[in-house]
């Protein structure tokens, strides 16, 4: 039958076949065959077909044309096939294919497939066109194999034409058929399959109508088997216009435009292993190997839209439940018995290995060029449970404009400006680990403009991907994600990166860059928590390393149990833990370059950050429920943040140290060369040749140059330059700042800010913030350290701080106009693009309370440069706001910025104050110690409370001398801001941006900060010291030395020295405004002090032991001054000058005590404050208030004086004061140290020889007034500013308000009418009543004070004591005096009730310390007397010699203590004195209100009296009533007081006068004076370098006590102490020698001008100064030992003298006595009236006697008297023997006076001679005679031995020229013109018992005249007696035989008895006339030398 039948062969060959077929062909339903059997293929089917086979099939097509029509034959498709061949044949003899499971046997066979030139065309258009084909299949018994080759195959496909044809065939059937048959399953086969092809030349293109077309094309290799290998050389993917169209093949190294996909070469290798047992777990396996060179892939929008059309016509919907992976699907399985394998087993084991070369991906943008990936090598490793990536040559790159066809592929290394470059880089993937390693560098450059592209490129690169998968997502459902699963995924996950090398740079702008530089970066990430690590990490601004980070390391934990801790610390936290981020870097550093502009790029950088924001927030969706911020921990074992200095400041200042020592190492170097010149002459004497020496030193000087130049060289090659202008540095640093709930979030943020910043008023509209965050705050450090350059002081020290608080930072919304625009530039495309910045500041609100054991800050005017360059620096951190307003000042910004308080605890806090201008110095500082500090720092108030000592540091051995010491002080600082708003209303600032100010303001300058801003500030100092702490109590002390206060002094010139401006001007480009000084915003000063008690020690220095003790109890100090800024003149721009004004003081302190002390140890021991210090009482109070308050013009308008206040009121209660030798000596000590301190400061400053050249020329061109020029005025003038009262009243109602004052205090004082007449003829009272006060200044109160004086030789004391006493001082009107413009000052003293008191023992017991003082019952006045108290009646009343009772406690009466009485000797008076002073300086306040000088109108001279009454110093003392009474015992002690201590004149002051003169002399002698100004010269440097060897031997001392020890320390200290003491003398001497040089200098070259004016007109001599001194009446009573019973009564009336000192050195003396007159109060008195004027007249303008003496200035040391002249109106004279011996016997007690007669008359000589009194001598026998005394006194006194008695002692150097003419001008007067108008006398006088008796003898001493006669005062007197003698003994004679005529009648009628009786009369008269000659001249001369010795 036919099945049996089996054919062998079968051949068809067909030629030219030509078919058309129609389109209902294919229209038609086909029931296509069904298969629904699922089992496997068995053998039996396989035989079955090859037996219908035959063995050997060939079917050969030639020439075949097809064509198909459609639309009725008007659509044409051609197919037409050259060649076709097909040959197959089987062989059943040969070995079946049995290797398929199951089990199936397949014959061996073969197929071949030939096809040649296949083409299916259109109307002309080829579709498809295929060269040649060949095929070939083999099956035999071992394996498949299979070849396939195509040679140029080309499809063109458009889909308009071919579209059509494609919808006729049944697709979906065909689909349904094909999933069917997949239902049928095939056997595995386990034979090899070797499947081998070849195609070449392959061209596809592709145009789908409404897209742009593409095309593709390859040439490739294949080789296929179940181990796989494939290669693909040149294959193309080309889309875009044209794209069909055949082109020239790809350029090599080039990509073109538009080719999307290109490939140079591909091999592939792989191979696939599964096991078919159905039994087996064993997963599948697959190995792949690739290598690919020369890919580029270009992304494009074109690109998208081919494969969105492609994939739209190819991609048919899919049933999601039937897509099963290939591995489930190949899986064997039944339904019924397979079980199921864990999916675990069933993974496909795979390992990848792929490597792609030069691969290079763009991206291609419509607008925005293009972006260029280029990797050079990639390399993929992967299998199932891991891979690696590795990246090496990878590169980045923008490409702005795609101008070109072609872009150049180069290396990665050659890419030009990449955005990312990178080395290698390798991603490892890991089941549990993702890892990503760049052991390389990796280089990002970041622009706005690329980022622009980036951004660009991936939005079009989103939209394509939504182009091609949009509609097939939008399919999709969403499934739902585990979240579980995915967290504990995320949890299992852990990645970590490593980065070798990293540069991020990111330009910010076309000049600026931030670059960020790792080395060795590592970040880990496991579960929740991530790991940063990087050794060095650096930020770089330009260039510049900003901040740098070494070792840094960064954690994230979820929760840290060390976090609880510090969470506990804070109760008002809510939320329990929270993420944290730990942040531990052992060293952080921050630098900034010198004049860095870091707040530019940073801004800059702001700008574009805010740019990115906006530019991809926007994209974004609603952001997420926001997370609570991590908690922060910063761990920083070493921070530091620096300035960098000027190198060119740094270099300079190591060349000026370099010079210093270079120039001592050559002085040591020519020192040794002298040294060995010196050995060398030694040596060979004078044959070393001169030549020879000046080689040696010209060498020498080179070798000093080369030596510095080599120094210079190697200046930093050990040692680095000095770099930072300031460094900070803190060290071991534990930050925390901890979120929490309750502080998250704007309205909780407001809540807290409300809280701690509660005194500013909070908006009523709210508070809109940009910026808001709340931290609680908590840090610790070990040391905080702030150091300006290389200084050796730290400018801040702060050790072991601890802090803990709230902290909040908010920014205001700025609102519109509060917002400045900045542009970053893009680029062309989009241009400039604009982002809006928040102008208003972040704000800080603290509250904060730290802990710190070491505070310190150091500072000085001396750091003040190198801290404006610091501000400079500090400027350039923050770019200044773009608000137009004025900037504020540093403390306003800081109101601005920081609000809250801040509480600190500090154990130990100092303040070092610098007093050098030498900013390394460490040893001259004032320091201020606080211990147990607590500072309270409050908006507007600080507060510091603790123990307080103020120290001097100075290199001396007064170091550390405590001069302050203030236990328990409570100072507050309180700042109250003048503002014209609320100061704390800081909300209400808004910065307002330069183009919205039209909007704000209009008309005046704008400014932001107006209500804010501080206009000026008050500031108020409280320190209270009446805080007791604890139980000990410890006395506020106050110590000092001369030697701290002129270091005081020092100390505030340099710190009120006027700082020079630094680096400012064009030169620095630093043209801002000079900004303005905290110390010119002070408006008011305003200083309060409290303590309960104060001591205050004063010390001349450690070695002269003397000072000053004050001690008080509780006082009370306050005062307020207002500062005044007064702009100066000129148009050159200077400061404005600062004046501080007092406006009001007041002062209280209670039981004040000043002690003088003086120590017993030698002066040249070293000192110290011990037991040894002996106390004298010199001045104490029960109380002391002061009070000052400011006094303007406009203020003083009151009538009455008496109500006036004044500028300055003390009000002193029980005075006491003691004046004593000891308190003199101390005190003359103390002054004494003062003024040679200060006549040395004074003569060694550069002021000392100015003003010493007089220009003789400018003398002879004196100015000649013209008749027509300005005349003085009368003074005193009209006042300038006169209100309207005053000038209605009369001037004498106005100027008798302090004469009515004074005459009320004064009521108990009576005088006579007539005296008042002659009072106010006084010049002083009439100046001082003028009324043109226009500022009363001082007055001064003091109630019931007492006075002691102790002199030296007497016992006893005398207590002076005033019940009231007044001071008042008065400013006038500047008024015009002799065209002179100046200023009057008056002084009024007032004292009421003055009585003295003296003790009558002349051996008091008591001691001399012992302190004796009045009752205060006994200085008031006007208290009740109580006449039945026994004491009061003791007391004798209020009545002169009265018996007062004393005390020594000035607290308890006088009965507690058993003390003396003492008497009193003047009785209550009253004393007046005024003081004018006129002085040049004129108070600025009245400058501008000065009229100028009248003109006259008549040219007459003025009257020579109304000249004199000018512009005159006058002191003028008036006493109205004196009553006077004492004992021999009180006037021996009055004279010792006031010879001994209030006229005493040191012994060194007669000595330096004797020095003086020889200067002088010298400089008259000498024939150029001016030569003596080198010596001044040579004098000043001697000084100078006396001091600095002081100074410098000072400072070694202190050295060596700090740094030696034991005996070396007391041997070295004492022989430095030694030298110290020989050069202070040294230095004192030669000081001394320098001030008497200059004087004497200046002195003898204004006696050389005054020379020069010797024809200067007599109107210009005017009177300078004015002394007046007037009595109204004083009785003196002189009374015996006992003080009761009188001997004599002297009484004065109207006396006054005067003193006129003129400009040209002249001075007048004149003396006016009223009447006087001398009573006998002896009992059986013969005369009561000793001595008294003959006329009773008692008229004012009469007196009874007047000496008026002219003295020129002295002419070679000689006193000149012009005009001398005495008038005396005629004296009665009634004395007695007896009362001339008590008189002589009270004034010189002790003495006999007929013996000692010419002894006393003799030491009257030489007091008047010799100016001090002397010893008396015994005179010999041989002296005597009737002439005695004044032989005696000639032969006894010659001139040299009175001057030489003058002198402590004899002088060393032998006697000169200079010594002879200093003795003579010393003991001469030069006298000119001398007159003495004859004088009446009526004398009588009453002898002993057995004397004679004269009664009114009349005689007259006649007139004497002298003409220019040089003498001493004793031969003036002897003068005066010899020619007095010789006239009164003629009158003598002439009126004995006057007085007795009938004796001449007697004797001729008696000359009988003998002449014995006559010559006994004759005796008598002779021995009566030689006692009154003898007694009217001595009394005579007596007077008048009394008077000389006063008042010469």
């Amino acid at each position: 039958s036919l099945p049996e039948m089996k054919p062998g062969c079968l051949s068809l060959n067909v030629r030219t076949l030509m078919a058309e077929l129609h389109e209902g062909l294919f229209l038609s339903q086909l029931q296509l065959p069904t298969c629904e059997n699922d089992e496997f293929i068995q053998t039996e089917t396989v035989e079955r077909f090859h037996q219908l086979i035959p063995h050997k099939v060939n079917v050969e097509f030639d020439n075949t044309n097809v064509t198909l029509s459609m639309h009725s034959q008007k659509r044409h498709l051609n197919w037409t096939l050259k060649s076709l061949k097909v040959c197959y044949g089987h062989d059943n003899e040969q070995l079946p294919l049995k290797s398929f499971t199951p089990e199936l046997s397949f014959p061996q066979s073969s197929l071949e497939l030939l096809l040649e030139e296949d083409k299916i065309m259109n109307n002309k258009l080829l579709f498809f066109c295929w060269q040649m084909d060949f095929c070939c299949l083999k099956v035999t018994s071992m394996d498949i194999s299979g070849s396939f080759v195509v040679n140029t195959c080309i499809i063109h496909y458009r889909h308009q034409e071919f579209s059509h044809w494609l919808n006729l065939f049944p697709w979906e059937q065909l689909v349904h058929r094909k999933e069917a048959h997949r239902k049928r399953r095939l056997p595995h086969l386990d034979a090899p399959v070797m499947i081998t092809s070849s195609v070449s030349n392959v061209n596809v293109s592709v145009q789908l109508g409404d897209t742009t077309p593409f095309a593709l094309g390859f040439l490739s290799s294949q080789n296929m088997h179940q181990r796989a290998s494939l290669s693909l050389d040149n294959f193309w993917w080309r889309v875009g216009q044209g794209s069909h169209i055949q082109q020239a093949p790809h350029p090599p190294g080039k990509h073109v435009w538009g080719e999307a996909l290109i490939l140079d070469s591909l091999s592939l290798q792989g191979s696939l292993n599964r096991c078919h047992m159905e039994s087996s777990s064993q997963p599948p396996s697959l190995s792949v190997e690739s290598s690919l060179k020369g890919l580029q892939v270009e992304l494009s929008e074109t690109c998208a839209l081919c494969l969105s059309r492609l994939l739209s016509l190819i991609c048919f919907p899919r049933d999601p439940e039937s897509q099963l992976s290939d591995v489930t699907a190949a899986s064997p399985s039944n339904d019924d018995a397979v079980k199921p394998i864990p999916s675990s087993q069933l993974r496909l084991l795979f390992k990848v290995d792929c490597c792609l070369e030069d691969v290079n991906v763009f991206t291609l943008s419509n607008m925005a060029g293009a972006v260029s990936l280029r990797m050079d090598t990639v390399r993929v490793l992967s299998s199932a449970e891991s891979s690696r990536v590795s990246l090496q040559g990878v590169s980045l790159s923008v490409i702005k404009a795609v101008t070109e066809n072609m872009e150049v592929c180069c290396p990665a290394s050659q890419t030009i400006n990449p955005i990312v470059k990178l080395t290698t880089l390798t991603l490892w993937y890991h089941i549990t680990t993702h890892t990503v390693q760049c052991e390389e560098e990796l280089t990002v450059e970041w622009t706005p403009p690329d980022h622009m592209v980036l951004y660009q490129h991936t939005n079009e690169a989103q939209a394509c991907w939504l182009m091609l998968c949009g509609e097939k997502g939008e399919e999709q459902p969403v499934k739902p994600v585990d979240s579980e699963a995915s967290s504990y995924q995320s949890r299992r996950l852990c990645l970590r990166v490593e980065l070798g090398c990293t540069r991020l740079t990111a330009h910010v702008s076309d000049h600026s860059y931030i670059l960020l530089h790792t080395e060795g970066l590592s970040l880990s990430k496991h579960a929740e928590s991530m790991h940063i690590r990087s050794p060095s990490l650096v930020f770089n601004f330009d260039g510049n390393n900003i901040v740098s980070f070494n070792s840094l390391d960064v954690e994230t934990h979820v929760e840290l149990t060390e976090m609880q801790l510090h969470r506990d610390a804070f109760p008002f936290l809510t939320t329990p833990h929270n993420r944290v981020w730990v942040f531990t870097c052992p060293s952080l550093a921050v630098e900034f370059p010198y004049q860095y502009n870091f707040s530019n790029t940073f801004d800059k950088a702001i700008s574009v950050q805010k740019w990115l924001k906006t530019l991809h927030r926007s994209s974004k969706q609603a952001p997420a429920a926001q997370h609570l911020p991590p908690d922060l921990v910063f761990k920083i074992s070493q921070f530091s943040f620096v300035f960098l200095d000027d190198v060119f400041e740094i270099k300079l200042r190591d060349n000026y140290e370099l010079m210093k020592d270079e120039s001592k190492e050559s002085a040591k170097r020519l020192q040794l060369l002298d040294k060995k010149v010196a050995d060398l002459r030694k040596q060979h004497g004078e044959l070393l040749p001169a030549r020879k020496i000046e080689e040696l030193y010209s060498s020498l000087e080179k070798k000093h140059i080369e030596i510095y130049i080599q120094r210079s060289h190697r200046l930093y090659a050990n040692t680095p330059m000095r770099k930072s202008l300031l460094t900070w540095t803190v060290s071991d640093l534990e930050l925390v700042a901890l979120a929490d709930q309750s502080l998250d979030g704007p309205e909780r943020v407001r809540e807290q800010l409300r809280d701690i910043d509660g005194i500013s008023p909070f908006p009523r509209d709210g508070l809109p913030l940009v910026i808001q965050w709340c931290r609680a705050v908590k840090f610790k450090l070990a040391a905080f350290l702030v150091r300006i350059r290389d200084y050796p002081r730290y400018l801040f020290e702060i050790r072991d701080w601890e802090l803990s608080g709230r902290l909040i930072g908010t920014e205001q919304d700025g609102q519109a106009r509060g917002r400045r625009k900045e542009t970053v530039p893009l680029g062309p495309p989009w241009g400039d693009v604009t982002v809006h910045r928040n102008m208003p500041p972040l704000k800080f609100y603290y509250d904060f309370k730290s802990n710190i054991s070491l505070y310190t800050i150091v500072w000085g005017p001396c750091w003040d440069p190198a801290w404006t360059l610091i501000g400079q620096s500090v400027d350039l951190l923050t770019k200044p706001t773009v608000d137009p307003s004025p900037l504020l000042a540093w403390w306003d910004k800081s109101r601005l910025l920081l609000h809250g308080r801040w509480v600190m605890d500090i154990d130990q806090a100092n303040l070092h104050q610098l007093a050098t201008e030498d900013p390394y110095n460490t040893t001259e500082n004032l320091h201020w110690e606080w211990n147990k500090l607590n500072f309270d720092w409050n908006p507007g108030q600080f507060v510091f409370k603790g123990d307080l000592d103020v120290n001097v540091r100075t290199a001396s051995k007064y170091d550390d001398i405590c001069f302050l010491h203030l236990p328990n002080l409570c100072m507050t600082l309180d700042l109250q801001w003048l503002c014209h708003g609320n100061p704390h209303d800081h909300h209400a600032v808004m910065l307002c941006c330069a183009e919205n100010i039209a909007d704000v303001t209009s008309g005046q300058p704008h400014d932001s900060y107006r209500a804010f801003r501080s206009e000026n500030l008050n500031l108020s100092i409280t320190m209270d010291l009446n805080q007791h702490c604890g139980t000990e109590t410890s006395q506020p002390r106050i110590l000092l030395y001369s030697s701290t206060l002129r270091w005081m002094q020092n100390f505030w010139a340099t710190w009120t020295s006027v700082s020079r401006p630094i680096c400012r001007g064009k030169l620095f480009h630093s043209l801002k405004p000079i900004r303005k000084k905290l110390g010119q915003h002070y408006k008011q000063m305003s200083y309060t002090a409290a303590f309960p008690q104060l001591q205050v020690h004063y010390w001349a220095s450690f070695a002269q032991q003397r000072g000053i003790q004050l001690e008080c109890n509780k006082g009370h100090v306050f005062t307020r001054g207002t500062q005044r800024l007064i702009p100066q003149a000129g148009t050159v721009m200077r400061r404005l000058i600062s004046e501080w004004n007092v406006t009001q003081m007041v002062s209280e302190l209670s039981q004040v005590t000043v002690h003088l002390m003086a120590s017993t140890w030698d002066e040249t021991a070293d000192h110290q404050i011990n037991a040894q210090v002996k106390k004298t009482h010199l001045l104490s109070l029960s109380s002391l208030s002061y009070q000052r308050q400011s006094n303007r013009m406009e203020e003083v308008k009151a009538r009455d004086e008496t109500n006036a206040s004044y500028t300055h009121k003390l009000h002193l209660v029980d005075l006491r004061a003691s004046w004593t030798t000891t308190n003199r000596n101390i005190a003359f000590g103390l002054y004494d140290g003062y003024k040679k301190a200060s006549v040395l400061k004074r003569n060694l400053s550069t002021e000392a020889l100015k003003g010493l050249r007089i220009d003789t020329q400018l003398q002879t061109k004196k100015f000649k007034r013209s008749p027509t020029s300005y005349s003085p005025t009368i003074a005193p003038t009209i006042p300038v500013v006169a209100s309207v009262n005053r000038s209605e009243k009369s001037q004498n109602e106005g100027t008798s308000m302090l004469q009515k004052l004074i005459e009320e205090t004064d009521k108990f004082v009576v005088f006579s009418e007539e005296d008042s007449g002659v009072s106010d003829q006084l010049c002083g009272i009439a100046a001082c009543q003028t009324d043109d006060v226009y500022n009363r200044n001082w007055f001064i109160e003091l109630v019931n004070c007492q006075m002691m004086l102790r002199g030296t030789e007497t016992a006893g004391c005398v207590l002076v004591s005033a019940a009231k006493a007044q001071l008042l001082q008065c400013e006038h009107h500047p008024a015009w005096y002799n065209d002179t413009l100046k200023q009057k000052t008056t002084w009024t003293c007032l004292l009421d009730g003055m009585q003295y008191f003296a003790t009558m023992e002349p051996n008091p017991s008591e001691q001399e310390d012992r302190q004796l003082w009045l009752e205060v019952k006994n200085i008031e006045e006007h208290r009740q007397r109580n006449l039945d108290s026994v004491l009061e009646l003791m007391e004798s009343g209020q009545a002169v010699g009265g018996m007062v009772s004393t005390t020594t406690d000035w607290n308890q009466p006088a009965q507690v203590n058993e003390s003396q009485q003492v008497q009193r000797i003047i009785s209550r008076c009253s004393c007046r004195m005024h003081y004018i002073s006129y002085s040049h300086d004129i108070n600025p306040e009245l400058a501008t209100q000065i009229k100028p000088p009248e003109l006259r109108n008549n040219h007459e001279k003025e009257d020579l009296l109304k000249k004199q009454a000018g512009a005159v110093d006058t002191f003028t003392l008036i006493h109205h009533d004196l009553e006077i009474s004492t004992n021999p015992v009180q006037y021996a002690m009055i004279l010792d007081i006031v010879n001994n201590l209030l006229l005493h004149v040191e012994p060194r002051r007669k000595e330096h006068s004797e020095k003086k003169q020889r200067v002088r002399f010298q400089l008259e002698i000498s024939s150029n004076p001016e030569e003596q100004r080198s010596s001044i010269l040579h004098l000043q440097e001697a000084v100078r370098q006396h001091l600095a060897q002081i100074r410098r031997l000072e400072k070694q001392i202190y050295s060596n006590i700090r740094e030696l020890s034991g005996d070396e320390l007391m041997e070295v200290n004492a022989r430095l102490q030694h030298q110290l003491n020989q050069e202070k003398n040294d230095m004192q001497m030669k000081s001394e020698e320098l001030n008497i040089l200059i004087r004497c200098f200046k002195d003898f070259q204004l006696q050389r001008a005054n020379k020069l004016e010797l024809r200067k007109p007599p109107e210009d001599v005017s009177v300078v100064r004015r002394t007046e001194i007037y009595f109204a009446q004083a009785r003196w009573c002189l009374t015996e030992e006992d003080g009761q019973l009188g001997i004599a009564e002297l009484e004065l009336q109207r006396f006054m003298y005067s003193k006129l000192n003129k400009s040209d050195d002249t001075a007048e003396h004149l003396l006016e006595l009223g009447w006087f007159t001398m009573n006998n109060l002896l009992p059986n008195a013969a005369y009561k009236v000793v001595l008294r004027p003959q006329s009773n007249c008692q008229s004012g303008r009469q007196f009874a006697l007047r000496i008026f003496s002219k003295v020129r200035p002295p002419v070679g040391g000689i006193s000149v008297k012009e005009h001398f002249e005495v008038n005396v109106v005629p004296l009665t004279i009634q004395l007695m023997y007896q009362f001339f011996k008590r008189m002589m016997g009270f004034f010189f007690p002790g003495r006999n006076v007929e013996e000692e007669e010419v002894t006393d008359e003799e030491d009257k000589f030489r007091l008047v001679t010799t100016g001090i009194p002397v010893k008396p001598r015994p005179l010999s026998e041989d002296t005597m005679g009737p002439m005695g005394p004044s032989k005696g006194v000639t032969q006894g006194l010659n001139r040299t031995a009175g001057v030489r008695r003058s002198f402590r002692k004899a002088p060393e150097h032998p006697v000169d020229d200079i010594d002879k003419m200093k003795e003579r001008a010393a003991m001469n007067n030069s006298f000119i013109y001398i007159k003495i108008p004859q004088v009446p006398l009526c004398v009588s006088y009453k002898g002993e018992k057995s004397s004679v008796d004269w009664k009114d003898l009349n005689l007259v001493l006649p007139c004497l005249e002298y003409h220019n006669n040089t003498w001493t005062w004793l031969d003036f007197a002897m003068a005066v007696k010899r020619d007095s003698r010789k006239a009164l003994v003629a009158q003598m004679i002439k009126e004995k035989l006057r007085l007795k005529p009938a004796s001449g009648s007697d004797l001729r009628g008696k000359a009988s008895e003998g002449k014995a009786d006559n010559s006994l009369q004759q005796q008598e008269e002779d021995e009566k006339a030689r006692l009154l000659i003898g007694l009217s001249t001595a009394d005579k001369s007596s007077g008048k030398k009394s008077i000389f010795r006063r008042h010469k």
